[in-house]
């Protein structure tokens, strides 16, 4: 796989962020059927003008936070005192979860991982939320246990096939 430039990776984390909290919101709301991943993930990729290989970078991280979102809850559920995950604003939790797996399961150093979410908390979050999510993610880099690198081992999960329209 060909590396993406650093504007690249912040468009594919940008794009990401937004796929993620419509699929969060998405999950929230209760009535009609709910769209896939891949649905959304294509609408909101519509609004972009990406460079070559944001989107597929956007669509790892996307598919790698759906699969691990349970562990990803737990992890900053963990680090941040007196915060369940589900009570957060949408775009925090997301965030912290963006950056949580890539923290995890890539080889991102994490000072590029934990600014870039400042960044993106900056950009869509509140006043409060670059120093929240500073704080949260400096937790969950530093309580890392497994430095061999097993849990990134573990495949990411299939595309979901597209829909017909």
């Amino acid at each position: 796989m060909t590396r993406a430039r650093p504007a690249a990776r912040r468009q594919s984390r940008r794009l990401a962020l937004q796929v993620l909290y419509a699929l969060d919101l998405a999950g929230a709301a209760r009535s009609g059927p709910r769209p896939t991943m891949q649905e959304v993930f294509d609408r909101v990729a519509a609004n972009f003008d990406l460079q070559p290989g944001a989107r597929d970078f956007a669509e790892t991280l996307v598919r790698g936070v759906a699969a691990r979102r349970e562990d990803l809850d737990a992890r900053i559920g963990t680090h941040s005192a007196n915060w369940r995950v589900e009570r957060m604003a949408a775009v925090d939790r997301n965030v912290l979860r963006l950056a949580s797996w890539e923290l995890v399961w890539t080889d991102t150093p994490d000072t590029i991982v934990i600014d870039e979410a400042i960044e993106l908390a900056r950009d869509f979050g509140s006043e409060r939320s670059p120093s929240f999510v500073n704080g949260v993610l400096d937790a969950i880099a530093r309580a890392r246990t497994d430095a061999s690198g097993t849990e990134g081992d573990a495949p990411l999960p299939p595309r979901e096939p597209a829909s017909p329209t």
